[in-house]
């Protein structure tokens, strides 16, 4: 692993708590992101996937983000997530959440019509990456997004000033072998859930973005904590002990697992946005017998 400088470690993506009108609940919002830094967490990242930002209007994204920043006062990185189907809107997004005292954005690219040209990813990210000063960290899903940066791709975006860090989302570790061969240190990388975060970081990432550590923020500590101390035999143990929680994620929606096991913790932070579907009993079931299991509940 690197130098712990600039973001590393465990950065929770932030559910968007909202009552069933879908109105943002602020002061949900709040006490989530002190809980959070009471336990030792090392960044917050709102809007992500757990976060539901593709299915948020620019004026509730923007609240969502001062609250946030407001509600943190400095104690730990912000990283906020930008996410829009368009260029320009991406652009204006990402702007505008600077301005808003960020430390860094994470952005993603969501499609309708297929992007399959890697020249219109180089192009959509660095119009990104120039528009902003802070530090950004690209976001790659290719199950839901259906494009992924090749590695030609990521070299040449790296050589733009602000772009230091890829969350990894494909699970794909011989990819990631080959970013991490191929780029070193240009590019930091965050394991996302769709892998085994141990693995990530025996390869040299710098820590776990990812909707699981708002529900147990203690244990992906720990398991950071492990790696950083290169005890791969003792991490790899603790990730098989928290792993059915990924699989249950896997099996069922990802914001929906998250915002139900965070209710069942006292967090009234409501149901999924439509057209998601909610979290029946049987995923309740499943969700609330892991999270008991790993003595958080």
């Amino acid at each position: 692993m690197v130098p712990e400088k600039g973001f590393y470690g465990i950065f929770p993506y932030l559910v968007t708590p909202v009552d069933q009108l879908g109105n943002l609940r602020e002061d949900v919002l709040r006490d989530l992101v002190n809980h959070l830094i009471s336990k030792g967490i090392h960044g917050l990242t709102p809007l992500g996937s757990t976060g539901e930002g593709v299915y948020l209007d620019w004026a509730t994204k923007k609240r969502v983000v001062e609250i946030v920043v407001e509600a943190t006062a400095g104690r730990v990185p912000v990283i906020a997530g930008v996410n829009n189907l368009t260029t320009r809107g991406a652009v204006h997004e990402a702007v505008e959440t600077e301005r808003l005292g960020v430390d860094g954005i994470l952005t993603i690219l969501p499609t309708y019509f297929p992007v399959n040209d890697q020249s219109q990813i180089i192009t959509h990210f660095r119009a990104i990456a120039r528009a902003v000063s802070c530090p950004v960290v690209l976001y790659t899903n290719p199950k839901f997004a259906k494009w992924d940066f090749t590695v030609d791709t990521l070299k040449i975006l790296s050589e733009e000033k602000n772009i230091g860090y890829l969350k990894e989302a494909s699970g794909n570790i011989g990819k990631l072998m080959s970013i991490v061969t191929a780029l070193g240190d240009r590019i930091r990388i965050f394991s996302a859930t769709a892998h085994v975060p141990v693995f990530v970081m025996m390869l040299g990432g710098v820590g776990w973005m990812a909707g699981p550590a708002c529900l147990i923020p203690e244990q992906a500590l720990a398991l950071y904590e492990l790696a950083r101390q290169k005890r791969w035999e003792e991490a790899l143990e603790f990730q098989k002990r928290l792993w059915p929680l990924n699989m249950a994620f896997q099996k069922y929606s990802l914001a929906a697992c998250v915002k139900a096991g965070l209710e069942m913790q006292g967090f009234p932070v409501g149901p999924p946005l439509p057209p998601q579907k909610e979290l029946d009993e049987e995923g309740k079931g499943v969700v609330r017998r892991i999270l008991s299991r790993m003595g958080v509940l």
